[in-house]
């Protein structure tokens, strides 16, 4: 049994040895052959590598001549630069020689000429110093004489001509002064309206408490909207506490929206329906405070029996004012200057009597009509049946119209000497007299003034001069320069006449 195994086992052994002898000789076989191609290989590698190195070695030689080639090219250009660079500077150098050589002779000759114009100026000075010596003696005048009497000469020629032109000039713009002075009276009164319009227009209503301003707006806005449609004022409601604000531009719709506004504040119940009763007994009322306006009026200046309609009409000047001066009560004062100024000539007392008090009648109703306040008013008085004489007195009293009448001249004075008193448009006396006082210092302070004098309440200055200092042409002149410096330092309304008077008296005596 062991021997069998023993066997076994040396066969296995032989077998297994056997198998090993063909691996290893098929793998030597194999070694040898990868070796031969491994050598065949790389000599075929070391063969490409040594045409390739060929190759390149050809590539950079070829590569180098072609730099080598440019870079002489561009060596031969840059030289061939330089040697032109260098022409140009030699040839700029001889140009600057020749230059120099020229301004130096140029120099010299200049120097030259100098000298010789110094001599010839000294000879120009002896022979005028001769000639001056050669003129005064045959004028018998001295330099300095003759200097003033020609420049004297020269003074009232240049004078002379200046005030001729001046005299072309003043005529010529006085061609041109309508239509500038309309569009520049245009242009003030646009720029100054809003200020005028807020003094004029607005009426300020006071209310008990803030609340009652929702109760006058109503629920969304029924109740403000029917008291605007109303009365035609627009009602302004702002942060002013305890205050609304009336704006329109009648007098009388804004008094008939104040005093319904007054009586539903009053009241207490605003809705529209009490607010279009109301404003029909606020129109009633104004109404009637308008007819007895015009008709005391009427009774205080003394002229009875007016049409009641025309009284009615009369009576809304209460509500208007100009320059701060009521017109009511202007009217009133300027038929009592009429009268007393018809009287004391001798005219129609009646006629200048009644045309000074309606003679503003149309400014009730000029924001309504077209056309000017005179105008408007002795179209109003016709209508009424108002006598053609006091009719003319109306439409002529800012001389639309030429006055033909003593009494329309009356109705222009009493007009002017009511407007223009002191006090009467927001002036104090003081402020008055320092005024004409100014007027009258700034016209004396000129030479050749005798005296002056300021009148028509300050529209006009009068002066006086001597005839003797100033003559016709100096006198226009005055009055120019006069009236350029009160524009330029006194504040005035209106505008102001200059009027310059020359006069020569001659004196004898019979013995």
């Amino acid at each position: 049994m062991v021997i069998g195994l023993i066997i076994g086992l040396v066969i296995g052994a032989v077998v297994v040895g056997a198998i090993a002898t063909v691996v290893i000789g098929s793998r030597r076989k194999a070694a040898v052959i990868s070796s031969e191609a491994a050598q065949g290989e790389a000599a075929r590698i070391v063969a490409e590598a040594e045409t390739r190195h060929k190759e390149l070695l050809l590539e950079a030689k070829e590569e180098a001549i072609r730099l080598r080639s440019q870079a002489d090219g561009e060596l031969t250009e840059r030289r061939a630069e330089v040697a032109r660079q260098e022409r140009r500077l030699a040839q700029r150098e001889e140009n600057l020689d020749k230059k120099s050589d020229a301004v130096e002779r140029r120099e010299r000759g200049l120097t030259a000429r100098e000298a010789e114009i110094e001599a010839l100026r000294a000879q120009a000075e002896e022979l005028r110093l001769e000639r001056t010596r050669e003129i005064e003696r045959v004028a018998e005048l001295t330099r300095q004489q003759a200097r003033d009497l020609v420049l004297a000469e020269v003074e009232r020629e240049a004078r002379e001509d200046a005030n001729r032109r001046l005299r072309a000039m003043e005529a010529e713009a006085k061609d041109t002064a309508d239509r500038r002075a309309r569009s520049i009276l245009a242009t003030a009164m646009q720029r100054v309206t809003t200020d005028v319009a807020a003094e004029t227009t607005v009426t300020v209503v006071p209310i008990p408490s803030d609340d009652m301003k929702g109760r006058i707006i109503g629920r969304e806005g029924r109740n403000i909207r029917a008291l605007e449609h109303l009365t035609g004022c627009d009602l302004i409601i702002d942060d002013t506490p305890d205050a609304v604000t009336l704006s329109g531009f009648d007098p009388v719709r804004r008094e008939v929206a104040r005093v319904a506004l007054t009586r539903l504040i009053q009241d207490g119940r605003i809705h529209p329906t009490r607010i279009e009763e109301a404003v029909e007994k606020a129109k009633r009322e104004v109404e009637q405070t308008l007819r007895e306006s015009g008709e005391a009026a009427a009774l205080e200046a003394g002229c009875p029996g007016l049409h009641p309609e025309l009284l009615k009409v009369f009576g809304r000047l209460k509500y208007r004012t100009s320059y701060g001066q009521n017109q009511l009560k202007h009217a009133v004062e300027t038929s009592q200057l009429g009268a007393i100024i018809a009287h004391e000539i001798g005219a129609n007392v009646e006629v200048a009597r009644r045309g000074c008090l309606l003679h503003d009648l149309g400014k009730a109703l000029d924001h309504e009509i077209e056309g000017t306040h005179a105008m408007i008013g002795a179209d109003v008085a016709r209508r009424f049946g108002v006598p053609a004489p006091i009719v003319h007195c109306i439409e002529a009293h800012h001389e639309e119209v030429e006055p033909s009448t003593v009494e329309a001249v009356i109705t222009i004075i009493a007009d002017s000497l009511s407007g223009g008193r002191p006090g009467a448009r927001r002036e104090s006396l003081e402020r008055y007299i320092q005024r004409l006082e100014a007027l009258e210092s700034v016209a004396n302070s000129f030479p050749g003034v005798e005296k002056s004098f300021a009148i028509q309440a300050g529209r006009e200055v009068r002066i006086i001069v001597r005839p003797e200092d100033i003559d016709d042409l100096g006198a226009m002149r005055l009055a120019r320069d006069i009236s350029k410096k009160i524009e330029e330092n006194l504040e005035y309304p209106g505008q102001i006449k200059v009027t310059v008077v020359r006069e020569t008296r001659a004196v004898d005596y019979a013995k």
